[in-house]
């Protein structure tokens, strides 16, 4: 694992890499990691200036704790090659790979000094996700629920009955593996209420936080993605007890 392993993800936001505007507002927004997205945000005729937006962005910094990832075009399009070229050069946190369904499908990836996050978002890839979350060059795994959905000729309704298998098999093969696993995306960004029982549910599951799609999701994610005051109590406790236990220990070997 990366030396990013234990970074708070409560909130992954999509930013397309075409705007500008988008890049900079990035700087100033609660979320935990923003991903510059050079894939579904950008039109095919405009691929080649949003690549040059985001390496300008990423080299000019400013995004403070914020983790910062690039979604690339996949693997088996013309973009990615120079995809890649930008991303070993520019050095975001990591970069994120679409549409991986086989463990062999991130190698393209692999060698160019940035962790790799891995797209699930095919059925393929729920057949293969503990394949997936065992390859050594992974460091994280995001749902794409949208296209799982398209895929599966499913409906993405309250409560995702149609992928709670999915949901769990990817959380479940991450936490073997010991991977980050990212929950997928809530379109209706004016409910509210759905935001928070998708946000509940996620975390139930198991997932360490929410892609989202609009600043206006960043709270829901944020809030209920953080541990419980109990937990926290319970951490500490946990801390003191074995410092507590250390601290006998070397008075003994006195």
């Amino acid at each position: 694992m990366t030396k990013t392993e234990f970074r708070p993800r409560r909130s992954c936001l999509y930013m397309p890499g075409a705007n500008t505007r988008a890049l900079e507002k990035a700087k100033t927004l609660p979320a935990d990691v923003v991903i510059f997205d050079l894939e579904d945000a950008v039109a095919p005729s405009v691929k080649e200036e949003a690549r040059e937006q985001v390496a300008e962005a990423v080299k000019a910094g400013g995004y403070g704790p914020r983790e910062v990832i690039i979604r690339i075009n996949g693997l088996d399009t013309d973009w990615a090659s120079d995809d890649l070229k930008m991303v070993k050069a520019v050095k975001p946190d990591g970069v994120l790979v679409p549409k991986v369904s086989r463990a062999q499908d991130i190698d393209g990836a692999a060698g160019i000094g940035v962790p790799v996050w891995a797209m699930i978002e095919t059925p393929l890839a729920i057949l293969n996700i503990s394949a997936i979350a065992a390859a050594p060059n992974l460091s994280a795994m995001v749902m794409g629920t949208n296209d799982l959905a398209k895929d599966m000729q499913a409906k993405l309704r309250p409560g995702r009955e149609a992928f709670v298998t999915a949901l769990s098999m990817t959380v479940m093969a991450a936490r073997t593996h010991g991977k980050i696993v990212i929950d997928g995306v809530f379109n209706a960004i004016s409910d509210d209420a759905g935001l928070a029982s998708e946000c509940e549910q996620g975390r139930e599951f198991g997932f360490d936080g929410k892609t989202v799609i609009h600043p206006d999701q960043l709270d829901a994610a944020n809030r209920i993605f953080a541990p419980s005051r109990s937990a926290l109590a319970d951490a500490r406790a946990t801390i003191a007890a074995l410092a507590d236990a250390i601290a006998e220990r070397e008075d003994e070997a006195d």
